[in-house]
Order: structure tokens, then sequence, then C-alpha cells
């Protein structure tokens, strides 16, 4: 019996190591990770922004942010109620409208260097799900919080909102100003302002047209 014992925890330990070796069973990453990569693209935009300019930072964050933002799970709460009753065509331009919004808001921001520092100082575990913790570290030193709140994506933890200053819900802001335009142009009307906004923050690029999926 121990014989047997042994031999099946030996084929346990190895069926899991070949879980963990072969690609399609591959962990998804730790939601510390996917801030810790995205960080290293904005970084990358900020010490080359001049030479890269706008398209240029455009066209590497555009297949980052779909990537590493919750776009479905975004667009849905800061829609709110009315996300219910909109058709899926409507919903899929809705989608992309704001994931070029959000793209542009990250060219718009990380647009230069100056010595900052990009740095993730921890993990918080919520029923909502991680808050990853971070500093924006001034070129004078000064600490500026940021931390994210992942949620379970399609392909692991993605972003789903962003605190300013720890605490300040951009979801939930955005959710504010969304309300507004709902209410007094309707959906057609929201997608304009969201794509006029993108405009307004980073020119149009070839790869800047959006591509989230729900």
């Amino acid at each position: 019996m121990k014989t047997i014992s042994r031999i099946g925890m030996l084929g346990c330990i190895s069926l899991a190591m070949w879980l963990v070796v072969q690609p399609g069973f591959a962990a998804p990453p730790a939601a510390s990770d996917v801030v810790r990569g995205f960080y290293q693209t904005l970084m990358y935009n900020m010490q080359y922004g001049l030479s890269l300019g706008q398209q240029g930072r455009a066209a590497r964050l555009a297949p980052a942010v779909p990537r590493v933002f919750d776009i479905p799970y975004m667009t849905q709460l800061a829609i709110g109620p009315a996300w219910a009753t909109l058709p899926e065509p409507q919903r899929q331009q809705v989608m992309q409208a704001f994931e070029r919004y959000v793209t542009a808001v990250y060219v718009e921001r990380f647009d230069k260097y100056s010595g900052e520092r990009l740095e993730v100082v921890g993990e918080q575990p919520t029923n909502y799900g991680t808050i990853v913790k971070t500093q924006i570290i001034k070129a004078n030193g000064e600490p500026v919080t940021l931390n994210y709140l992942m949620v379970n994506g399609s392909g692991g933890p993605q972003i789903g909102d962003v605190y300013l200053n720890g605490t300040i819900s951009e979801l939930a802001a955005r959710r504010a100003d969304f309300s507004s335009t709902l209410r007094t142009q309707g959906v057609p009307g929201l997608i304009t302002a969201l794509n006029n906004k993108a405009l307004t923050l980073a020119p149009p690029s070839s790869s800047f047209s959006g591509s989230s999926r729900p």
C-alpha cells in the first residue's frame, strides 16, 4: 500500500509539473506584475516621448490597453443601468470608443520624462478584487499615490478602476460625466464625445482604432 501511495503521489507531482511547463497551462500573471508591465510601457513612452511623438506613444499603448484594462467591465460600470438596454452593436461601439479614450488619456498624461519613477509598492485583497498600490515618485522625491483595482478579466487580472490619490475612483468620475451626456445626447452622443476627447488628447493613428471584445 505504501508503494502504491508513493506511486500515486509521484504521479500527481509529475502531472502538476507537466501542467506548469505546458504553454496552454501557464499560470496567469500576478496582479502586481500586470501593473509593472504596464508601467514599463509608460516609462518607455515618457523617456522617449519627444522622439516618439503622440502617434508613436499611441502606437505603443494601443495594444497594451485592452490587454491590461478590462475595457468591457469598465465601460459597463461607467455607462450604468443604461447598459442593459443597449443592443450588442452599440455596446461594441461604446467599448471601442472608451478604449480609444483610455489610450489617449495615458498618451497625454505620460508624455515626457524628468526623473520620475513608477513603483509598485504592494497588494491588498478586497471583496471586489485586488488593490495594487503604486506610487509615482516625482523628480523632487514627492510621492503621488495611484492605486489600481484588479478584477478577473478574460486573460487573468486586469485593471477595473484607477484610484487617484489612492481613494478617488476615476471610473466614478467618468460615470458622472457619461450620465450627463447620455441624458442629453443618448448613446450616439456619448460615442461621439468619447471619440472627440480621444482626438483632442492624441491624434489618429493606424494602430489607434480600438479592439475591445466582450
